[in-house]
């Protein structure tokens, strides 16, 4: 499936935050994601990042806008996941998806549990639009790379299963898992 996309794997990188879209605070989670992809990644990808204010509306739209309008593969979220009245990502994300993909969710948990208590209070999400991944992820820099170990390893196939541009990682910073095709038995039968 992943054949019919040629050139880079483009990946949006949207920071969710009402400070850094006005110009209050400087924006770091951003920044944080492209580092750590660019330490992870060994395919050509191109970043497309947006910054917006929390909100459900400033949240869908902008995912729309990135899968829809700039045709990336991968959506990356930071920020706006806690239980805050203005954290509203994962309901922006879920009116965006077509699917909701929860596993991501509960690996993200699982993962920051091992750091810190307050993990449960995350309401990081993931889904489907359609050929593209949404993710959430956590606003705080330092928590961006524990994040996405926990998570790329099943990214790119997922990609490869939606038919999104092929991504690669560096094996030595964290393995992605593509599953090896059953040889067939001899006669080439199964």
């Amino acid at each position: 499936m992943s054949g019919l996309v040629t050139g880079p794997a483009r990946i949006g990188i949207l920071t969710v935050s009402d400070r850094a879209a006005a110009g209050l605070y400087r924006d770091e989670g951003g920044p944080a994601i492209r580092r750590e992809l660019a330490a992870m990644l060994l395919s050509p990808w191109k970043p497309v990042c947006r910054l917006v204010p929390d909100g459900m509306e400033s949240v869908r739209d902008a995912i729309v806008a990135l899968v829809d309008v700039e045709r990336c593969d991968l959506v990356l979220t930071t920020g706006g996941t806690g239980p805050a009245p203005r954290d509203l990502t994962p309901e922006g994300t879920q009116a965006a998806c077509e699917r909701m993909m929860p596993g991501f969710g509960e690996m993200l948990r699982a993962r920051s549990l091992e750091q810190v208590p307050t993990a449960i209070l995350s309401r990081q999400t993931a889904g489907i639009r359609g050929r593209a991944l949404i993710v959430n992820l956590p606003g705080r820099p330092s928590a961006i790379r524990i994040s996405l170990l926990a998570v790329i390893p099943a990214i790119p196939y997922c990609l490869d299963l939606i038919g999104a541009g092929r991504l690669d990682t560096d094996s030595a910073v964290v393995s992605a898992f593509r599953p090896v095709a059953d040889p067939l038995p001899a006669g080439g039968q199964p």
